[in-house]
């Protein structure tokens, strides 16, 4: 859906905060792909974690039926990892803001799934979380970008939301890099997020893309030592990083 233009972006001035790229890139693994009988063990095993991510989904917004914000609740009680939700749900306005409340480090929901994404994103970070907003593969970012100001990630789908183990699509970076742009030149500030399809044969081209934390499910959890797994990626991604991109 296209948004009305409210504001026109603003280059960030001098007396507002700075935003800092994070010096090493993030990996979020995502515990779609863990074992919902052992998630605090699972938690455990990646704790070198910067986001353990968890895909919330109601069977309306995204065919699938996950998990919801008790198991969030227990997680929180479980892990020091920070959290990253990401809301397929309809009607985030109602059910963004609990998981924020409920001690969530990051929420993010879908710009299909509401017409007033700002403020949606203003209650989410009045309850105590950074907000994110999620775009997917087909949704053109250009008619979000005057809005990103008031959002801490954008979240770039690379699969179709709903299923876990998809292929990744490509051509979504050309999204990534244009807010990458953004984010360099100081109009913009915020962490530039990717899940999808990410892998050892795929996370270094999103990283030349300008992108700050990789969710990775099967690619982590499927393999013997998922928190080496996760030091792996992390690594790729840093080699692949453009000098230009580099954190100051």
């Amino acid at each position: 859906m296209a948004l009305p233009i409210r504001t026109r972006l603003r280059r960030v001035t001098a007396s507002e905060p700075t935003f800092t790229r994070p010096a090493a890139p993030m990996i979020a693994p995502s515990i779609l792909s863990a074992d919902f009988a052992r998630l605090a063990d699972e938690a455990e095993a990646v704790a070198s974690a910067d986001w353990l991510h968890v895909d919330v989904m109601d069977a309306h917004f995204v065919p699938n039926l996950t998990l919801g914000l008790p198991v969030v609740q227990s997680l929180l009680k479980a892990t020091d990892i920070p959290l990253d939700c990401h809301l397929m749900i309809e009607d985030p306005a109602r059910w963004a803001p609990p998981y924020a409340e409920a001690g969530a480090y990051n929420v993010t929901f879908h710009a299909e799934a509401t017409y007033d994404p700002v403020g949606v994103a203003r209650d989410i970070r009045a309850a105590g979380a950074k907000a994110g907003l999620s775009v997917k593969p087909n949704t053109p970012i250009e008619p979000y970008l005057e809005i990103l100001r008031d959002f801490d990630t954008l979240l770039v789908m690379s699969v179709e939301p709903g299923f876990g183990g998809q292929s990744f699509i490509p051509s979504v970076l050309e999204k990534a890099k244009a807010v990458r742009r953004l984010v360099d030149s100081g109009d913009l500030r915020l962490v530039v997020e990717i899940d999808g399809g990410i892998n050892a044969d795929t996370i270094e081209q999103a990283a030349e893309a300008g992108i700050d934390c990789f969710v990775a499910g099967s690619a982590i959890y499927n393999t013997a030592d998922p928190g080496a797994t996760v030091e792996k990626l992390r690594s790729q991604a840093a080699a692949a990083r453009s000098p230009h991109h580099a954190a100051h």
